[in-house]
């Protein structure tokens, strides 16, 4: 008898993994519970995504929920189609097989149990942006920071970890994300790793798992420095736009000297020193066209990395050619994912390959922008997004200033998706949530609407799907291949 096969996004995927992203990530905290249920009837759920994969496979899942991504090859699609109508299970279906359709919500079960014993996937994240400097020695040109000479103190460094810890144990987090910024953080690289250890003795006193991260231009990074970051734990992010000039399209000393060689340096550095960065990738109308290339380069070096869009500011707003011409943005991004095709990585690329959209799990909102995310400017000041920090909510002397951040209706706000015109009856607003608010605010004057990006993001979702099902095709059968 012909065996049917289904695979499982979450069998293959290493939820305690830390994906980066260049700003406000959405809290993916989610359960995915251990199914049980009584010999009962069983009926295919209503409006599956269904994408065929070649080779006798399909990628199919339940846009409608929290469950997984499932891949499954002819046999068991027809297994799935027999539930149609509701019928009971028989003794020649595959009870594996069907455990794994309840488990992925392709199956609707009339007397499911959820197991409450199922454990937490991720732990749920309180996270934070530091500003220890506004000084910076790039002059990117999509920036949007003015770059005044001002440094954060170590007072007010500590007065910002201790609100931090505040408002987590206050909320009942977990685990609280910092992520040092700027300006260009290495500048102050003293100051964080003070800023560190007192964070450190914090998470140990309250039982808070730490996680940090250097969000760079790479260009400052030395062995000292490198060593450092391995030693204490530190991971780090470095911004690459494309190789060579398209890399110097953005990204520019104060002098006005392209900055890609010293970049390429800093990452060989770091994985000379056993750190293997981050590479968060911002794609504009100047640069789509070299991102095949560098995706190319990622991948020969094997380091995890995130794709994101431009987002125009009123500092970088004169700068037309940046703006994201749908075609332009859309055949760039077509042609690197056909090289992430040739070379799939082992890692699952879903929670950051199509700019804000995590697609490993659903989520209402596109980040954690008056959620869970508390924004430190220089100074003490507390805003909702790092592009809003010149707009000061509240500040490090209150005592729950994520309170004050999720109360304020004046203001960012990070809608939930079914609030949005637009969205509610889109099959991917669970995963892309309607996009940057404040990127749609410019555009439209509106929260409530849907991303001026929506018709990019429709255009590629179904692609960055399928390389997840591709992905998952070449890893599963390797007994040899621990996924992630």
């Amino acid at each position: 008898m012909p065996t049917p096969k289904i695979l499982l996004s979450s069998d293959s995927q290493d939820f305690n993994s830390r994906e980066e992203c260049d700003c406000a990530c959405a809290d993916m905290s989610f359960l995915t519970p251990n199914f049980r249920y009584e010999i009962g009837y069983l009926m295919i759920q209503p409006d599956l995504h269904i994408q065929p994969l070649g080779s006798d496979y399909s990628l199919v899942f339940n846009p409608k929920t929290d469950a997984d991504i499932a891949v499954v090859n002819s046999f068991a699609m027809a297994m799935l189609n027999s539930f149609q109508p509701a019928r009971r299970i028989q003794a020649d279906d595959s009870e594996i097989v069907i455990q794994k359709m309840v488990r992925a919500d392709l199956l609707n079960v009339t007397n499911r149990i959820n197991d409450v014993s199922a454990p937490k996937t991720q732990l749920q994240t309180l996270s934070a942006w530091v500003h220890v400097t506004d000084r910076c020695n790039l002059r990117c040109s999509y920036c949007y920071l003015p770059h005044v000479r001002e440094d954060m103190s170590l007072e007010t460094g500590k007065a910002a970890i201790d609100a931090i810890f505040r408002s987590a144990l206050i909320h009942g987090y977990q685990q609280v994300k910092i992520k040092y910024a700027g300006g260009e953080p290495l500048l102050r690289f003293s100051l964080i790793k003070d800023m560190h250890e007192y964070a450190s003795v914090l998470a140990d006193q309250y039982r808070i798992i730490l996680d940090e991260v250097i969000l760079s231009n790479g260009t400052l990074l030395t062995p000292e420095i490198a060593c450092t970051l391995r030693n204490h734990k530190i991971r780090l992010m470095i911004s690459l736009d494309g190789l060579g000039q398209y890399h110097d399209l953005h990204r520019v000393y104060a002098g006005g000297r392209g900055t890609f060689s010293d970049v390429a340096e800093a990452v060989r550095l770091a994985l000379d020193c056993n750190i293997v960065p981050h590479i968060s990738v911002t794609i504009s109308g100047r640069t789509a066209e070299g991102l095949p290339a560098l995706m190319r380069w990622i991948l020969e070096h094997e380091l995890p990395f995130s794709l994101n869009f431009y987002r125009e500011n009123e500092l970088s707003a004169s700068n037309i050619d940046m703006r994201l011409d749908e075609e332009k943005i859309v055949a760039g991004m077509r042609a690197a994912f056909r090289v992430i095709e040739s070379d799939l990585p082992l890692r699952s690329l879903l929670p950051s390959i199509v700019d804000r959209a995590n697609l490993s799990s659903p989520h209402s909102r596109t980040c954690g922008v008056g959620e869970n995310y508390l924004v430190f400017d220089q100074n003490g000041q507390v805003a909702k997004c790092q592009m809003h920090i010149r707009k000061p909510i509240t500040n490090v002397h209150v005592n729950d200033p994520l309170a004050v951040i999720r109360a304020d209706q004046s203001g960012v706000q990070n809608l939930p998706v079914l609030e949005k015109e637009g969205c509610r009856t889109c099959e991917w607003k669970h995963w892309c949530a309607g996009g940057c608010p404040i990127t749609t605010h410019r555009a439209t004057g509106r929260y409530d609407v849907k991303s001026p990006n929506c018709n990019i993001y429709k255009a590629l979702y179904p692609e960055a799907l399928r390389l997840e099902g591709l992905r998952l095709l070449k890893y599963a059968n390797d007994p040899e291949v621990v996924m992630q």
